[in-house]
């Protein structure tokens, strides 16, 4: 069964403005951000349904419009924003529910294995074959949350070039299993994970380049019941990697990166959340970029073009051609 989709697009709380605005209005190659992930998705042939939380006129102005409006294939549903991340993500599953009203209910039941798929709206190189890899990827590995990660490879082609071309510096975890960076897609069980509230924990220092965050982050995990040493452990050493990494210590850092496993990862996290948590790596690549500073917007506006063919061609060659969207399912038409 098809699954709806939850397009987070709020700017309250920690989210970051670019350019004095909130990013997911920034206009890419003429399209909104949120709007450009809103019509990938109608191309993903998991999702049944559509939903954006955020500021709720100002979205319905932008997707309201007679050339996307005329593009939508699923219901399109518009949630008006709450007061962070987190609130956004949980009442808006609640409202993504069988039979739920408009201003949703709590899971009982079966609606504790209700699955919905949540991503950012800042994404302007996400395409529909990467998307559906992760769904089905995640969906197999049978578990309560599953994160994307993508391996450095597939994100090459957006590091500034040699002769000073403009690009994007990604900032990677170091694992064992090489250097990764998250994907901005997620696919959820919310109702199965007994600490969801430490999503917004992490979310709320997300930002590992700021020292003052990776010390919040790992004290508020050293307090946590579910935390304690073992977890700050991996933390910190993740972190550690990360910088020898970003300041091209690379020898340093691959011998920091054996100490942590994706699968020791894993149980920590699955420990901290808990639920069952798993990492879902994909090889496109493209959701892993996101809009954070003005001079990452600068470098995808200017090299638009030429990193959208390097996805498409991408995920052509390693996912293929998508099957067409099953028959939408849910509650029909948009509100």
């Amino acid at each position: 069964m098809p699954i709806p989709a939850i397009v987070t697009a709020g700017d309250r709380g920690a989210a970051k403005a670019v350019y004095g605005q909130s990013k997911v209005y920034l206009e890419v190659a003429g399209l909104p951000l949120v709007a450009r992930v809103v019509l990938t998705l109608q191309s993903v042939p998991e999702v049944s349904e559509v939903w954006v939380v955020g500021d709720a006129e100002r979205l319905e102005s932008v997707l309201r419009q007679a050339t996307i409006k005329s593009q939508l294939t699923k219901p399109l549903h518009v949630v008006a924003q709450f007061a962070n991340l987190y609130e956004n993500c949980w009442e808006t599953f609640r409202r993504t529910l069988p039979g739920a009203p408009l201003d949703g209910r709590d899971p009982v039941g079966p609606d504790l294995d209700h699955e919905v798929l949540y991503l950012s709206a800042d994404l302007p190189f996400a395409t529909p074959e990467e998307i559906s890899d992760f769904v089905r990827k995640g969906q197999q590995a049978a578990g309560d949350y599953a994160l994307g990660l993508v391996p450095q490879d597939a994100l090459d082609c957006f590091q500034p070039g040699d002769a000073g071309q403009t690009g994007i510096e990604v900032a990677f975890f170091n694992m064992r299993e090489g250097r990764l960076k998250q994907s901005n897609l997620h696919l959820a069980k919310p109702a199965r994970m007994g600490n969801r509230h430490y999503i917004q924990e992490m979310y709320q220092h997300r930002h590992q380049r700021k020292f003052g965050n990776m010390l919040g982050l790992a004290w508020r995990l050293l307090r946590a019941k579910q935390g304690g040493l073992t977890v700050v452990f991996f933390y910190l050493v993740m972190v550690i990697g990360g910088l020898f990494d970003r300041w091209h210590l690379r020898r340093i850092a691959d011998r920091v990166r054996r100490l942590i496993s994706i699968d020791r990862t894993e149980r920590a996290l699955s420990r901290i959340l808990a639920a069952n948590f798993h990492f879902v790596i994909t090889q496109v690549g493209g959701a892993a970029i996101d809009v954070d500073t003005e001079q990452e917007y600068d470098a995808i506006c200017e090299r638009f073009d030429e990193w959208t063919e390097v996805q498409k061609s991408r995920a052509r060659s390693l996912v293929g051609t998508l099957p067409l969207s099953s028959e939408t399912v849910g509650r029909g038409g948009s509100q």
